[in-house]
């Protein structure tokens, strides 16, 4: 159970990072509220999933979750630049993350 909250967690934590792009620095108001929201559930799942998980393990697999995410959906949704250099990364960020997994991290 803690697995699947913290991908979830992972994945409310680009929603929150494109939250907080979309709120111009907090001055519009359902974006700044989304944000908040976001944040804190994103937060509240990631402290569920410590109580079993190895910290090491738990917020590399939260941040690179949340990071891959939000460039993908920055490139989809934002029509963010999208380069060689830039996918060769993200398949970095997802190939550590579960390299974390396979050397035993998670158990």
């Amino acid at each position: 159970m803690a697995w699947i909250v913290l991908v979830v967690s992972g994945a409310l934590e680009a929603g929150w990072a494109l939250s907080l792009k979309a709120s111009e620095g907090f001055s519009r108001l359902w974006p700044s509220v989304g944000f908040v929201v976001l944040l804190a559930a994103s937060m509240l799942g990631l402290s569920y999933a410590l109580r079993t998980l190895p910290v090491g393990t738990a917020y590399a697999v939260w941040v690179g979750i949340g990071a891959t995410l939000t460039a993908v959906l920055g490139v989809v949704l934002l029509g963010e630049s999208l380069s060689v250099l830039k996918v060769v990364s993200l398949v970095l960020i997802v190939a550590g993350v579960v390299g974390l997994n396979l050397a035993g991290g998670g158990h």
